[in-house]
């Protein structure tokens, strides 16, 4: 018999403790020397957080507007479960906002969806979006997940529109680890700058 271990649920399954993946997003500044240096953001509450102030490197157009960027929404997996004690993993996708398990992971359904934010800044200025490799996530009983393989739906080199402004949505791999439940959460870091 299968042991089942859920990854993302607020239910209850043949005594497996519930476990929810989700992962709200912070932006920091280029200027910041730790990931302190964003300001922490709720699903429900959209983020507006300011990139590091301009230096003069206007490109000989004068100084660029400052980078703002606004969180809409974090990531969340639909309701998971690994197929036996080994690890397993599972995709977001960037586009759909679908959950795509791994062969050691079951899709048991539910909400799920990638995050999304709004980036301002000067019209028509070449940007940089950073996302980190890895993203640590926690259960309150201290179990661990992990964020990897951050992916976006951006072109190669991403451009602000004439009104400055340049939407994005952004996925990634979640891994478990140790094979355990739990109801993990976490942060993930995005840093916004000028080419």
């Amino acid at each position: 018999m299968a042991r089942f271990v859920l990854l993302a649920a607020a239910v209850l399954l043949a005594g497996v403790p519930p476990l929810e993946a989700e992962a709200d997003a912070r932006e920091s500044d280029r200027a910041a020397a730790t990931d302190d240096g964003g300001a922490a953001h709720g699903l429900d509450t959209p983020l507006t957080a300011f990139g590091a102030p301009t230096d003069g490197n206007g490109k000989g157009k004068g100084n660029a507007a400052p980078l703002a960027i606004s969180i809409d929404a974090g990531i969340r997996f639909s309701l998971l479960a690994l197929r036996g004690p080994v690890d397993g993993d599972a995709l977001i996708d960037p586009v759909s906002g679908e959950t795509r398990p791994g062969p050691n992971m079951i899709n048991l359904g539910g909400l799920s969806f990638q995050g999304k934010a709004v980036i301002t800044g000067q019209p028509l200025r070449p940007i940089r979006v950073e996302l980190p490799t890895q993203v640590v996530l926690h259960s309150p009983d201290g179990s661990q997940a992990r964020l990897t393989e951050f992916t976006t739906d951006l072109p190669g080199v991403a451009l602000l529109d004439a009104d400055g402004r340049l939407e994005f949505s952004f996925g990634a791999k979640l891994d478990s680890h140790n094979a355990t439940g739990g109801k993990f959460r976490g942060r993930i870091p995005i840093r916004v700058n000028y080419f």
